[in-house]
């Protein structure tokens, strides 16, 4: 509680925070641009160049025009027109798209360098981040997110090196010009017009932008509806709630709609007031031309180079609040796409952490492990077991008991909260996890699979492999016959996530690919658990050859599966409340003998 006259320190606003976290993106853009800094400079030159070029064409108009300005009876009128003047016209007009186009071809390059860049890396991080992450995520919003900071990064630079800056540059000049060549009350009005019209303009985008993020948020989230129902397109139909999703999805597409129309009414009176601005200043500029030329004062090469020059610096000013908009939509594009590469990594690598060092076939102990998702609800307590090298481990019991966890554990998707995991001696939170999860293979439970070919889905287990020994995997994992027997074989496409697969196929695709990778250490969770009863028979001998010499642990729920294992564990709450052979369980007549009995009578 705050002491009586203490004064509460202000809260920054949103827009405060939203614009602080725009202009840190703006900075965290710089170095990759900056890694081609010869060409941002060599950019910067020809941008310059341009604008140069290109006011110097009223200057030569003028010219032009005084020159022309004779007497029509006067006998040397054929021979005014200065040949010289024309070409340097000529040239000054060629000049500014050339310079242009050179901006352009220097530049791209790194444009094209600094977004490949930042979306390499930002995909790098969000695969580096933790499993809690991606299970948390909403897969449509953030690819969104991704797309539109990705495209960001060239707008930007675009944007700013291509229309503001030069427009900056041209706005100097052009009141060097003015203040130089006629009397400061030119230049005055000039900039009195542009300090209103640049107020003006940054005055109402920035009260405009709010309805930008809101549309962003509410297309984000319609995004994030529409990929999740179509992802889960056989539940939406096992529940005919066709309906339900296209209502949930149209809601924010009215609010998408509500918030644009509200967009497009704030840019009709943004571009109202610009012209307001623009007219008054033109008129009051020609009328002081069109006084000079009557007085005297000024040719009428003067007052065409003025209007000349208002018309040439009002035509891209009036692409100023687009420009400025689409500049701070950018940014706030970049810095979503950047504060996902500011998400921490939950698991990360101990600092100087080395490779795991093996040397023949690994043991994997779990030495006193105590781990919980949340805080509370504690899954393992105090859990110890190991299992020798070269050997078969199970893991037995109800669901809820942890099971599954400790593959999650082994792989360091997550970090244990006490107690250690060791391979081979070595605590695997000392070293890398690359070399941790090169050394394991694993056939989940929910087999997942990549939209592409089977023959790509089983080679992902060894990168590089070849067509004969991806056969020799699928062969080992019975599903060769299969993939023959389909029209196109091994470049048969399986689907999103492998939906045109059956269950049991899609888990023979997993087998298989595990198999390929051929790791030292091997997980099975309920490798099986999608195999009718006789695949899963004739599938379990493959398994078991996989497995022989291997340090495995077997994650499974049919117990049928488990009796060759060289040590069961019996799983209840965290905890092993019962461990030996298959043959040593049922002797002793506790929890195992009980599920035998009652899978045994089920399978009756």
């Amino acid at each position: 509680m705050r002491r009586s006259g203490e004064i509460a320190s202000p809260q920054p606003s949103a827009s405060n925070v939203a614009n602080a976290a725009e202009w840190s993106a703006l900075r965290r853009l710089m170095p990759y641009l900056w890694e081609y800094k010869w060409r941002v400079l060599a950019a910067l030159l020809f941008m310059v160049g341009a604008k140069v070029a290109n006011v110097g064409v009223p200057l030569l108009l003028k010219q032009l025009v005084d020159a022309l300005n004779v007497k029509a009876t006067d006998p040397a009128a054929l021979l005014v027109v200065p040949v010289g003047l024309l070409l340097a016209y000529g040239v000054l007009r060629f000049s500014t798209s050339m310079f242009s186009e050179l901006r352009d071809l220097v530049f791209s390059k790194a444009t094209q360098g600094a977004t490949r860049s930042i979306a390499l890396e930002t995909f790098r991080h969000l695969h580096a981040l933790s499993l809690r992450f991606h299970l948390e995520r909403q897969t449509g919003g953030m690819t969104r997110d991704i797309e539109r900071g990705v495209r960001s990064t060239e707008s930007l630079v675009s944007y700013s090196l291509y229309s503001i800056l030069p427009t900056l540059i041209e706005m100097a000049l052009v009141l060097g010009i003015l203040a130089f060549t006629f009397d400061v009350g030119f230049a005055a009005i000039t900039a009195v017009a542009l300090v209103c019209y640049i107020t003006f303009t940054v005055k109402v985008t920035e009260w405009r932008t709010q309805y930008r993020r809101e549309a962003n948020a509410q297309d984000s989230a319609a995004h994030t509806k529409a990929v999740d129902a179509l992802l889960n397109y056989e539940t939406v139909k096992y529940f005919n709630n066709e309906d339900f999703e296209a209502h949930r999805y149209d809601e924010n597409l009215q609010a998408l709609r509500t918030v644009r129309l509200k967009s497009q009414r704030t840019l009709s009176l943004l571009n109202g007031g610009q012209q307001l601005i623009i007219a008054t200043a033109l008129v009051a500029m020609l009328w002081r031309a069109t006084q000079g030329v009557v007085a005297g004062e000024l040719t009428l090469g003067d007052f065409v180079m003025v209007n000349a020059f208002m018309i040439q610096l009002y035509i891209p000013l009036n692409f100023l609040g687009t420009l400025y908009r689409e500049i701070k939509q950018s940014m706030a594009d970049l810095s979503r796409m950047f504060s996902l590469m500011d998400k921490e990594r939950e698991v990360a690598d101990a600092p100087g952490a080395q490779p795991l060092q093996l040397h023949g076939q690994p043991d994997v102990c779990f030495d006193n492990v105590y781990f919980a998702y949340e805080p509370a609800r504690a899954i393992l307590r105090g859990l110890s077991f190991r299992i020798p090298a070269g050997k078969t481990v199970a893991v037995v019991g109800a669901s809820g008991a942890g099971k599954s966890t400790l593959a999650r554990l082994l792989y360091r998707f997550y970090d244990v909260q006490g107690g250690h995991i060791s391979i081979a001696g070595q605590d695997i939170r000392q070293v890398t996890q690359d070399s941790v999860r090169k050394a394991i293979g694993i056939v989940p439970q929910d087999t997942v699979l990549f939209n592409d070919t089977v023959a790509y889905n089983i080679a992902y287990g060894r990168a590089g492999a070849t067509q004969a020994q991806v056969e020799a995997a699928a062969k080992a994992a019975r599903i060769h016959d299969f993939i023959m027997s389909t029209p196109q074989g091994y470049a048969t496409k399986v689907g999103e996530r492998g939906l045109k697969l059956s269950g049991g196929e899609k888990q023979r695709v997993a087998i298989a690919r595990t198999l390929l990778k051929n790791p030292p250490i091997m997980i099975f969770d309920e490798a099986t658990s999608a195999l009718d009863s006789e695949t899963e028979r004739a599938i379990q001998q493959e398994l078991a050859s996989a497995a022989a010499g291997k340090t495995t642990l077997v994650i499974a729920h049919r117990l049928s599966t488990v009796v060759d294992a060289h040590e069961i564990l019996v799983m209840d709450a965290g905890q092993i409340i019962e461990r030996g052979t298959h043959a040593a369980l049922l002797g002793q007549g506790g929890r195992y003998a009980e599920m035998w009995a009652l899978q045994q009578s089920s399978d009756a």
